[in-house]
């Protein structure tokens, strides 16, 4: 901990200001019961005021634990997850944020896939069945309980994006109602390293899976196919099996105003480069057509029959939410958040198969990010002097399946969105060890970039941007729908030069855990981790907030960005009245 400098004299005023037995007194508000016991979930540990290692690594460990499942909305890991979110926050004397509860609750539909589901493929008259796992993933967002697509034509949209503004629309001049379209995933571009398309090796939106599937509906298509690569996507195959299987959970159709389609899924690389070939068609030229400008959809000689059938249930799910009043203008807030959800326990009735290990712990995604969230916490109410505007602390569900508790929360805010300061995520904090760096994600993109800067200037550290932004990572985190919303968010965390092994070191660490743990069962607390370079993490994203709740500005998204639109529209004065 020597290494870590502190960022400013709030560590001294904490130990002035803060008794720790204080943090201890119940909230005056009552708290929803769970049929999970609060007091079965605390840890026994004393917490410092101060952000530590030691108070940190004792909320993942707990989070992580077996005993809560992993964390799956609507399982008894919520329960547990849900109640121990409750405990922390009144522990802390933090209040309701959310009138007078701390809880938000989020509807939402668990549909499971009959993993026996065989989809078919006819190439002349022939049919090819993928099995499902190994050769597909399908699922549906209908909350219907069968669905059944016979004969649909296939037709190869390229990458599945229109885009007007930009003069590129893969569904140019055929009309796709009821067919099935087959896709690339990322951009135009990317496979062909083509620096002149989109914003080169840059994911946009438009890159990925959840708008083309959402494309594909407006388009009116019965099905989307999407195929993968390890490379365009980010992550393995299986990735896409694990995150697919099992329970998956939406909003219901009224809560969601984005279209959905009767059916979705993937098919793995081979797969599809076997079907195309059969049908005359060499993946690598297809890859090349669809990334010239100009691309016109390719109809295909085959067809696709599906009979889906689903459990489905309407369930509910919980955002925790805590709040410390500001002192000057409680009405405005600054917001910490973080989803705390994972992929649960895959084996049947909690029990591994063969001895495998069949729980999603989800130790870095996203223990590490409500541990922080609640080190922050914990310092911000030992703060001297209190902030003067308020901070909201925000624990959101649903993130695994399509950001839907920030969805949610966005749509139904407890701050209004034009008194909401700024939002700050946390999502997979590093746990490597210190670095010389902090990666803010998608980089450019708004003030909240300066205010980082300064602190992490007085911690000798640089700001870069992520080193795969062909990944996507913006649009693959909570803070992506404040963001659409026009809330300026800013998602930052440690970079990947090491203090001890430089930058080759710092790669190789990501890259391990994208390769063997993000989600596996293998996302696991380890004790070994070296925790100095979150706390320092922590502490830089502290010191945002920090600034930000204690003066008066309101940071915007900069000149040019597309968000900005939408904030300067809520923030405009409303006309005088005549």
């Amino acid at each position: 901990m020597s290494r870590i400098p502190p960022l400013s004299a709030m560590a001294t005023a904490m130990a002035a200001a803060f008794v720790l037995s204080a943090c201890n007194k119940p909230a005056e508000a009552p708290v929803e019961s769970t049929s999970a016991e609060p007091a079965a979930a605390q840890p026994d540990h004393t917490f410092d005021p101060a952000i530590t290692a030691g108070d940190f690594a004792a909320h993942v460990q707990m989070l992580s634990s077996d005993a809560f499942a992993g964390r799956a909305p609507g399982s008894i890991g919520e329960e547990k997850t849900v109640a121990y979110l409750v405990d922390q926050f009144k522990r802390l004397g933090l209040q309701p944020g959310n009138g007078d509860s701390y809880l938000q609750t989020v509807p939402m539909v668990e549909t499971t896939a009959d993993p026996s589901t065989v989809l078919t493929v006819t190439v002349d008259g022939k049919p090819r069945e993928l099995a499902y796992g190994t050769q597909m993933m399908v699922g549906t967002r209908s909350g219907k309980p069968q669905v059944q697509i016979d004969g649909s034509e296939l037709v190869f949209v390229g990458y599945g994006v229109n885009a007007p503004e930009l003069g590129w629309n893969d569904y140019a001049g055929i009309d796709v109602k009821g067919k099935t379209v087959v896709m690339f995933v990322n951009d135009p571009g990317f496979h062909t390293q083509d620096a002149g398309l989109f914003e080169g090796n840059r994911m946009t939106y438009y890159g990925r899976w959840t708008y083309k599937y959402e494309e594909a509906a407006r388009q009116g298509a019965a099905a989307a196919l999407i195929i993968h690569d390890t490379e365009g996507a980010s992550y393995g195959w299986d990735v896409v099996e694990n995150s697919w299987s099992g329970p998956q959970f939406d909003l219901p159709a009224a809560d969601d105003p984005e279209p959905r389609l009767p059916a979705q899924g993937w098919i793995t690389g081979d797969t599809a480069r076997t079907l195309l070939g059969d049908l005359g068609h060499d993946l690598d030229d297809l890859y090349k057509a669809a990334n010239t400008p100009g691309f016109k959809p390719i109809a295909l000689d085959a067809t696709l029959s599906l009979d889906l059938e689903s459990t489905t249930t309407e369930k509910s799910s919980q955002n925790v939410l805590a709040r410390l009043p500001g002192s000057e203008r409680p009405d405005e807030a600054v917001i910490y958040m973080g989803h705390w959800d994972h992929l649960g326990d895959h084996g049947h009735e909690g029990e591994a198969a063969a001895g495998d290990d069949s729980i999603y712990n989800g130790a870095i995604d996203n223990a590490t990010g409500i541990a922080g969230i609640l080190e922050i916490a914990e310092a911000f109410v030992a703060q001297e002097p209190a902030p003067e505007r308020s901070v909201l602390f925000l624990a959101v569900t649903l993130e695994e399946s399509g950001l839907l508790g920030s969805k949610y929360y966005v749509a139904h805010p407890s701050v209004p969105l034009d008194k909401t300061v700024a939002v700050i995520n946390l999502d997979a904090m590093p746990v490597i060890g210190p670095t010389r760096d902090m990666t803010v994600v998608g980089l450019g993109n708004s003030e909240l970039e300066d205010v980082l800067k300064q602190v992490a200037d007085g911690q000798g550290r640089v700001l870069h941007a992520e080193a795969t932004p062909e990944s996507g990572f913006y649009f693959r985190s909570d803070h992506f729908n404040f963001a659409k919303a026009g809330v300026p968010a800013l998602y930052a965390k440690g970079g990947e030069e090491l203090v001890d092994g430089g930058v080759d070191a710092g790669q190789a660490a990501h890259l391990d855990y994208r390769d063997n743990r993000y989600h596996k069962p293998a996302d696991e607390f380890d004790p070994a981790w070296n925790m100095d370079g979150v706390v320092e993490d922590l502490q830089a994203l502290y010191g945002v907030g920090e600034v930000l709740a204690g003066g008066e500005q309101w940071p915007n998204w900069y000149e040019g960005n597309a968000f900005r639109a939408a904030r300067d529209g809520m923030m405009a004065p409303e006309p005088a009245a005549e």
